[in-house]
């Protein structure tokens, strides 16, 4: 009997598992005291890759900084997001990857300090299909000039971003961080409060199914803790604007 319940409690406990994935996120803190008082610019966009991309979603989340946020429609450029992006700094703002440029652009007087929480989160993450072929990318530039021309604070000074976030095919996500004063750290996303009740009464009923199929047994079987899958290359980045 114990074999014949071993599947069943694989399968439930893996279900549960992936029921339960929750957002990933990654907290961003940058010392910006170098070029404090420049006025400069601030660049967040999310794309997806070139061919076949599964839904995925992200969100700028408590955005603060003692430097100062240009209005959206008196910047430079004269806007703000473009794309598939909803809000305004310093409020949360949203993208997903529905269209090819998801873009948000801003004039920004520079202060000692940026900080922000990038939350990564849909389909793409909680359920990968194992068709797609392009994952889909987050990158954070700083300018030195309003008009976004002068990459600031990072090594790269091709494309000029600070760091980027690859969503890869596997549900995973990869940091690239190129930017000495830009420090990104990250947690493993943990289940929703709601998933790990329902995780919680999985296990509890498929520990009931093991006792009735093999009674009064000599000791219950370890769960263990799933493991973290380890992340793949992150998706090439590339900038469209």
């Amino acid at each position: 009997m114990r074999t014949v319940w071993l599947p069943f409690i694989v399968s439930t406990l893996c279900f549960a598992a992936v029921a339960s994935a929750g957002p990933i996120i990654y907290a961003v803190n940058v010392d910006t005291s170098s070029i404090s008082g420049t006025a400069g610019s601030l660049d967040f966009n999310f794309n997806p890759g070139p061919f076949a991309t599964q839904p995925a979603s992200l969100q700028i989340l408590n955005f603060a900084s003692d430097g100062t946020l240009s209005d959206c429609s008196a910047n430079i450029q004269g806007f703000c997001p473009t794309g598939d992006v909803t809000g305004q700094l310093p409020a949360t703002l949203t993208f997903d990857n529905g269209t090819g440029f998801n873009d948000y652009f801003d004039d920004f007087t520079f202060g000692t300090a940026i900080s922000f929480d990038v939350s990564l989160y849909g389909p793409a993450l909680s359920a990968p299909d194992g068709v797609s072929t392009s994952g889909s990318a987050f990158a954070f530039s700083m300018f030195s000039d309003p008009g976004g021309t002068i990459p600031v604070l990072t090594t790269d000074t091709t494309v000029g971003f600070a760091f980027t976030v690859g969503v890869n095919l596997d549900g995973t996500s990869t940091v690239t961080d190129v930017s000495p004063q830009t420090d990104v750290t990250g947690a493993v996303p943990e289940p929703s409060g709601l998933a790990s009740v329902g995780v919680a009464a999985a296990l509890f009923g498929v520990l009931r199914l093991w006792r009735s199929a093999r009674p009064a047994p000599p000791y219950l079987p370890s769960t263990g803790s799933p493991g973290t899958a380890s992340s793949a290359a992150a998706p090439p980045a590339w900038r469209l604007r």
